[in-house]
């Protein structure tokens, strides 16, 4: 196993620094999704860049075409006004099956195993290999990698769930909020399923492919998202599209009792109708310099001139007020 293989190369295609806000529309934005458009926006606005929205609505199942609209309205009501037209990654699932089907072949196979078979799987090695039930339930709680039991079984690629190898070394990326990271992506993801059965392409593949193809430069979102990163590295490396300059993955924000806010969690959308109260309270809670209570569009004219990543160093969580 190789030890260690730098990131630095494919180089972005430019020093123009492009970030991006990629909601997926499962839902309205809440407060914990807002502090991610507004870091993201303030950052790279800062730096002179542009910043870019893709609504991530590949799950058909759970996204809707009213939340994506609904996420619109209340990002220009905010004055959060994103460069370009907005991307839809629903309208783009041709463009993944073409990385998959020519760049990304040699690394894809497909695979049958259900999750129950899997369960099944991971129970029988458990037992196995341990002495007694104890060290079993420890070993199915540490479970997670695919065992590659279809890799060699060259089963058609379109007719099951699809896999893409990642690879067994490790991989170093310098985060701007979190620090220097190290992960093998094989050993802490194993071979992700990159397209289901039914077609449905994976978050991280389409991610991946359209930070590269957009030339994003500078990503930030939430901490949630970090072990997905040298999976990300990994695919955008393998599919030869530039690689990211710049990381930075946020904090997440939890209620006072410490639980993340999320669509999950039944988070509380965010509420438009005192825009500059909303802003104010987000920029709070990033540990921001405050700004002046005004209109949105002078209240981040503010917060750009004066954005600070440092306070949110080497943080993990922010938690809202109990108010």
């Amino acid at each position: 196993m190789t030890l260690f293989k730098p990131t630095s190369k494919p180089t972005s295609l430019s020093t123009y620094p492009i970030g991006r806000f990629a909601p997926s529309p499962t839902g309205e934005l809440h407060l914990g999704s807002l502090t991610t458009a507004l870091a993201s926006y303030c950052h790279i606005k800062s730096l002179g860049g542009d910043w870019l929205l893709r609504i991530e609505d590949t799950d058909t199942e759970r996204c809707d075409r009213q939340f994506s609209e609904q996420i619109l309205i209340d990002l220009e009501t905010l004055n959060l006004h994103w460069d370009g037209d907005v991307v839809y990654q629903s309208e783009r699932i041709d463009i993944y099956d073409e990385y998959l089907s020519s760049i990304l072949v040699p690394l894809t196979y497909g695979c049958l195993c259900s999750r129950k078979s899997l369960e099944r799987y991971w129970e029988r090695k458990a037992i196995i290999e341990s002495a007694n039930l104890q060290n079993a339930t420890q070993k199915l709680l540490n479970r997670q990698r695919y065992p590659r039991c279809c890799i060699e079984a060259s089963l058609a690629k379109d007719q099951y769930k699809l896999r893409l190898q990642l690879p067994d070394y490790l991989i170093g990326f310098q985060d701007g909020i979190q620090g220097l990271q190290w992960d093998n992506p094989q050993q802490t993801l194993g071979d992700m399923v990159v397209r289901r059965q039914d077609g449905m392409i994976n978050y991280i593949l389409a991610a991946s492919l359209d930070d590269g193809l957009q030339g994003v430069t500078h990503i930030m979102r939430g901490l949630d998202i970090l072990p997905m990163t040298t999976a990300q590295i990994s695919i955008m490396r393998a599919a030869r599209l530039p690689a990211i300059d710049q990381w930075y993955h946020l904090p997440l924000i939890c209620n006072p009792d410490g639980q993340k806010l999320s669509k999950q969690n039944l988070a509380q959308p965010i509420d438009t109708r005192k825009p500059s109260q909303l802003i104010a309270m987000a920029l709070q809670l990033l540990q921001q310099p405050a700004v002046d209570i005004d209109t949105p569009a002078r209240m981040l004219k503010q917060a750009i001139a004066q954005w600070d990543n440092t306070p949110l160093q080497g943080k993990d969580t922010l938690n809202t007020p109990t108010h």
